[in-house]
């Protein structure tokens, strides 16, 4: 008998021939991405505190990610991100190279906006979140309002940026819950301009204003006295701004405090990135180690200080938290709490 090996019995050629034509199952997250340009949609338009985090990101991301592919930034504003999200559940490939930064009313957008909404928030893959958020209420320096009391007795005309982003959503809820005497002008394009529309007169300020942009972007409005810092809003007071009043403070009762908890919980991952359902889960891993990772990267971090971004990145699990909170809110609640906020309330 021949020592050679005799080759495999007919039956078993197939199954070969079938493994062989299917490398990609077994491709690394390194093979997937070595040499490849992924995307990182940004769901607004550029310029913007949204803008700004998330290109810092994506300048580091692609040197901590598997294969180091080169990361490309494409903006896709509209809607406050559900142009963006519905594309990125719907139309973005889902093997990996596509993800995006979404802002945070996406975290309750089936609540506020369902006729618009094509995803399912609790299908979509979290692979960090840049920052958390606080709220601030300003008044422009020339306006009568000048301490937090003022808010109750004289009426302030601030700029909104859309029936359902927080600029607008978060001055009915006051004005529902604590009363506050907020009258809303929509239409602004964003807090940009906004803050020529404060200067010009038209409008007293803003309900609500991140800190973050704040303090990268017009801090020198609050050194000069140009700015006053009214009322802070989020889950927990701001270290910076210890002697700013807290919304929570105001509520009248527990079940007031749950809808305004419930209103401001996405701050707590205000700058939320996600990837589309169905995603390789190995790739997925590579993705959400790539983030974490950049929060000890010395160039990530010395490229934050200088951007003067107060960027403070946290994991997916951290996004999922908020929304299962958001979840937890019977349906009696979120409907109160849509009827208080809805537009011309």
């Amino acid at each position: 008998m021949s020592d050679r090996l005799a080759w495999p019995p007919l039956p078993a050629i197939p199954v070969l021939a079938a493994l062989l034509a299917t490398p990609a199952a077994a491709q690394s997250a390194a093979d997937f991405y070595r040499g490849r340009q992924v995307t990182m949609i940004i769901g607004s338009s550029t310029g913007g505190g949204y803008d700004t985090q998330g290109r810092l990101v994506a300048r580091h991301l692609g040197r901590k990610i598997p294969g180091n592919p080169a990361v490309v930034v494409q903006n896709m504003p509209g809607a406050g991100s559900i142009n963006a999200t519905n594309h990125l559940y719907n139309v973005a490939p889902k093997d990996g190279s596509v993800f995006a930064l979404l802002q945070r009313e996406m975290l309750i957008a089936n609540l506020i906006s369902p006729q618009n909404v094509r995803f399912d928030i609790t299908r979509l893959n979290w692979v960090g979140n840049i920052s958390s958020e606080t709220g601030i209420v300003v008044a422009w320096h020339s306006t009568p309002l000048k301490t937090t009391d003022d808010l109750f007795r004289t009426e302030m005309i601030v700029g909104g940026t859309g029936p359902m982003i927080d600029t607008e959503t978060t001055p009915r809820l006051l004005n529902a819950l604590v009363g506050t005497k907020f009258k809303i002008v929509s239409g602004y394009p964003g807090t940009t301009e906004v803050l020529l529309a404060m200067e010009r007169g038209e409008v007293m300020g803003l309900g609500d204003w991140s800190w973050s942009n704040i303090k990268a972007r017009n801090m020198d409005l609050v050194r000069d006295g140009k700015i006053r810092l009214l009322m802070q809003g989020a889950l927990a007071k701001d270290p910076d701004l210890p002697d700013i009043p807290f919304m929570l403070d105001y509520a009248k009762s527990a079940q007031d405090r749950r809808l305004i908890e419930f209103l401001l919980a996405p701050k707590a991952a205000a700058r939320p990135v996600a990837a589309p359902p169905g995603i390789p889960t190995e790739r997925l891993e590579a993705l959400r180690d790539a983030f974490m990772a950049l929060k000890s990267d010395p160039d990530f971090i010395s490229d934050n200080e200088k951007s003067k971004l107060d960027v403070n990145l946290t994991s997916g699990a951290e996004v999922e938290k908020v929304i299962a909170f958001i979840g937890s809110m019977p349906k009696a609640e979120t409907d109160r709490l849509l009827g208080l906020i809805a537009p011309g309330k």
